[in-house]
């Protein structure tokens, strides 16, 4: 694809449409990103606006005010290239529509875009993933924020695929939790589901999760239910449960879905068949990648895994230029 884009000076840029917006009429997203980049995030459950932002504070902590000075230095400013994103080691991408966005922050001139492999691909070390081409020094300013996004997330979706892949056979599904990273909770999110993963509640307002803390606050593991409940009637509720013998009032009070937490393979099959499918069940605390599958066997409905997001290595992916 070709796309122009005029761009504010990066110190200039705020979220939604100026004088400097590159989305024509507006009428879709009030964001200076390509229209149809713009639905493509949308698409995959992301915010357009809450994407730029992202990028954009990106970019404003490499460049720290000034330019990129060795770029500057070193390449003439009439320089084009093509910039390939190269995956260097085997895994599940995500992330390219979320890299796009932060180069196109930094050209200044018409840019190329070739997209080679979709979000959630499975991708072998050396292929080729997005290429784009441009004014080098451009490319070269974009490349670390771009990179630093794109292999996080590709990591993220990378050990969550290799879950979802030991659960086959199974209906368990692997969820994330809240230990995300400050200000990408929403991306990090993505990049499970890009993975094969499920998400758990995205922010402590859309639904609720009674812990341990909460049961000490209440005076008792259905007394919290019951007050989460009358409180906020229409929202899903969830509750921790450390012990077998807490599981019996928590669903007379009537859980939607009951968390169990560090239950051994055991307790978790006797959890199953005595809730009989009258609430769902999520197993959680020191799961691994090795027990996965037997964990699933029990007939829990979902597995916890809060190193999806808060342990995953990055998948390494770098960019290399070519004149061609």
């Amino acid at each position: 694809m070709s796309h122009t884009h005029e761009e504010l000076p990066l110190a200039d840029q705020v979220a939604g449409c100026g004088d400097g917006c590159g989305c024509g009429d507006g009428e879709a997203y009030e964001t200076g990103l390509d229209p149809a980049l713009a639905e493509m995030l949308e698409a995959a459950g992301l915010d357009p606006v809450e994407v730029e932002d992202i990028a954009t504070l990106a970019l404003a902590e490499d460049l720290a005010g000034g330019e990129d000075v060795t770029s500057v230095a070193t390449v003439p400013a009439d320089a084009v290239a093509t910039a390939d994103f190269t995956a260097r080691q085997a895994g599940v991408v995500a992330g390219l529509r979320i890299a796009e966005a932060v180069v196109s922050l930094v050209c200044e001139e018409e840019f190329e875009v070739e997209r080679h492999v979709e979000d959630g691909d499975r991708v072998e070390a050396g292929q080729v993933l997005l290429s784009v081409r441009s004014r080098t020094r451009d490319l070269l300013t974009a490349e670390r924020s771009a990179l630093n996004l794109l292999c996080r997330l590709s990591g993220i979706a990378t050990a969550t695929r290799a879950w979802a892949d030991a659960l086959e056979g199974t209906k368990a599904q692997v969820r994330d939790t809240r230990k995300t990273t400050p200000g990408l909770r929403s991306l990090e999110k993505f990049a499970v589901r890009a993975g094969g993963g499920s998400n758990h509640r995205m922010s402590l307002s859309d639904a609720a999760l009674v812990k341990d803390n909460h049961v000490v606050a209440a005076g008792g593991v259905a007394e919290a239910f019951r007050a989460v409940r009358a409180a906020y009637p229409e929202l899903p509720v969830e509750i921790e449960v450390d012990r077998l013998d807490q599981i019996p009032p928590v669903l007379e009070a009537g859980a939607d879905l009951i968390l169990l937490d560090n239950f051994t393979v055991a307790e978790l099959q006797q959890a199953v068949e005595l809730v009989n499918g009258r609430a769902k069940l999520e197993a959680s605390g020191g799961l691994t990648l090795a027990t996965a599958h037997e964990v699933a066997q029990t007939g829990v409905d979902y597995l916890a895994v809060g190193a999806l997001t808060h342990s995953s290595p990055i998948l390494d992916i770098g960019l290399d230029l070519r004149s061609s």
